[in-house]
């Protein structure tokens, strides 16, 4: 495992990421208290909280066509302007 600074880590980010990749691991220090592990993402992480995930067949059932967006844009627009003459 390797410490370097946050300095030297800017400095040098494109090699300390290349290492990453190949399998090093790398601790950020900064300052005197804090240390940070920097390590790929993999299939087993997770960046957006799973109850915002949709399974697939959710989103298909969601889907609208282009036909029918364009036929409630109409509406949706005939109704504003029903609302302006009034």
């Amino acid at each position: 495992m390797l410490v370097v600074s946050t300095r030297e880590f800017r400095q040098n980010q494109r090699s300390y990421l290349d290492q990453i990749d190949n399998g090093m691991e790398l601790l950020l220090q900064r300052g005197h208290n804090r240390c940070y592990k920097i390590s790929p993402i993999t299939e087993d992480d997770t960046i957006v909280d799973k109850e915002y995930i949709l399974a697939p067949d959710e989103d298909f059932f969601r889907a609208i066509s282009i036909e029918e967006f364009t036929a409630r844009a109409k509406e949706h627009i005939r109704e504003l302007y029903k609302r302006d003459r009034k």
